[in-house]
């Protein structure tokens, strides 16, 4: 017998068929439960893909910062950041987009898969409007399908639970990451306190 799993026959097999429940859950639109749990997350993971592959990008704001247009219809804004704007060149790849969306304290998560296209759209980013500022770009996602995941991940990964919380001077710091790719001249300590002042000043 082999030890790879190479046919749907083979991986049916062995996980058998899923229960009814783990079915219906999944939705072509967003119903009035489900857009409360995007109105009440401030992160959410946003899933490409691209002409070099797949990517996976942290995207974080106050909770509800991803507005729901109607119940087919996500808006995701697009804040400052590093500018190698990988999701976004991704998108003109391919619209094809997956997220999935967190809750401090909730052991749910809220999984979304659509299409999504890059807008200008005056009304979209006055919509996204944040700290007096606008968005360079919106992210207009069309829903394809949406479910929520249970929460067995979350319990098993202790994620929310304040005793597993890891004290941030036990790893390398963002310096730190940087150094290791970096000349032998690249100054951590100054980079440190460029890194706060900029958290500080350009959020948005």
């Amino acid at each position: 017998m082999s030890a790879t799993i190479d046919t749907l026959e083979q991986l049916q097999a062995l996980y058998g068929m899923p229960h009814e429940r783990s079915l219906r859950k999944e939705m072509p639109c967003l119903s009035a439960p489900y857009q409360a749990l995007v109105a009440a997350s401030p992160f959410v993971v946003l899933g490409t893909h691209g002409p070099d592959g797949l990517d996976c990008s942290p995207r974080g704001d106050a909770p509800g910062f991803v507005r729901v247009l109607d119940e087919r219809t996500l808006l995701l804004p697009d804040r400052p950041g590093n500018n190698r704007i990988d999701s976004l060149r991704n998108i003109i790849h391919d619209p094809q987009v997956a997220l999935l969306f967190l809750i401090p304290g909730v052991g749910e998560s809220f999984r979304v898969n659509g299409r999504a296209s890059i807008s200008l759209d005056p009304e979209l980013l006055a919509l996204c409007e944040a700290q007096g500022k606008l968005p360079r770009s919106v992210l207009r996602i069309s829903v394809d399908t949406c479910y929520f995941q249970c929460s067995k991940a979350a319990v098993r990964s202790g994620l929310w639970n304040a005793e597993r919380q890891v004290e941030r001077a036990s790893l390398p710091s963002a310096g730190d990451l940087l150094k290791a790719v970096m000349d032998e001249s690249f100054d951590v300590e100054a980079y440190e306190q460029q890194l706060q002042e900029r958290l500080k000043t350009q959020l948005y």
